[in-house]
């Protein structure tokens, strides 16, 4: 049986800062077209882990991979065409608060592709009514929109130059269940749509089932499990367990 090679693929990797070790060895591999949710308590290394993958942190050991190619050794213009194969959704949605809607989503294609702003918008236009948003309300600011809304604008600016990684930090933090479940649709959706493997971090496990092909979670700066979403009530793990149950007692200690 041949075996389908990674699109993303992290293996040994490690991360401290100052005397406090972050990452302890974090191995992860995501096939093309597939969604890996990273879960974990807070403060376990699931920002520093994407944030290592996007080019953003250098990690002090181990290798980050694009289609085999580590792109801590890629320079210049390889460099730059691998890094503008990924599309980011920030948690809290990041907008700029200055730049209309429409500006928002073609921040890319205005700033790096240079775009001509007819096109960009139009571009833009497109972008948000993949997210099921109307025209007018590219010409709004950030500030005129609800959370959810919101969401839906960083979700448009993350995919708005079809890339084919696509990477979302707490994709469903603060809003409400039905808000959250709608954005967890748009994320399933336009992943498929773009043929884009997609790596999240989340602590909303409701999400986590629905958006994952595989789950992987995070633990003292390494993986210590990963299997399907189906799987995650018997992992076997009581890390896992009490994680996945919320409860206090047991081998995690509360982070307080």
């Amino acid at each position: 049986m041949s075996v389908i090679p990674s699109r993303l693929e992290l293996s040994g990797v490690e991360k401290s800062f100052g005397t406090k070790r972050v990452l302890s060895g974090v191995d992860i591999s995501v096939a093309p077209g597939k969604s890996l949710v990273i879960i974990g308590g807070s403060g376990t290394g699931k920002s520093v882990t994407l944030k290592c993958a996007l080019g953003l942190i250098k990690p002090d050991a181990g290798r980050i991979l694009v289609d085999g190619r580590n792109i801590e050794r890629l320079r210049g213009k390889d460099r730059d065409t691998t890094l503008a194969r990924f599309g980011m959704l920030f948690q809290g949605a990041a907008l700029f608060d200055s730049l209309t809607v429409w500006e928002n989503v073609a921040f890319r294609l205005l700033n790096k592709n240079r775009m001509k702003r007819a096109a960009a918008r139009d571009k833009a236009i497109a972008t948000l009514a993949a997210v099921r948003l109307p025209a007018d309300v590219g010409r709004l600011y950030p500030s005129e929109l609800s959370g959810g809304m919101q969401k839906r604008v960083a979700l448009a600016r993350a995919i708005a130059a079809d890339p084919d990684i696509l990477f979302f930090d707490e994709p469903t933090t603060g809003l409400d269940p039905i808000t959250a479940d709608a954005i967890n649709d748009l994320i399933i959706a336009r992943t498929r749509a773009l043929g884009a493997t997609a790596v999240s971090i989340t602590h909303d496990l409701a999400s986590a089932r629905k958006i994952a092909d595989e789950v992987a979670m995070l633990h003292e700066g390494r993986i210590i499990w990963r299997g399907p979403p189906s799987a995650l009530d018997q992992s076997g793990d009581p890390r896992v367990d009490q994680f996945v149950h919320g409860r206090a007692d047991g081998p995690i200690q509360p982070a307080l």
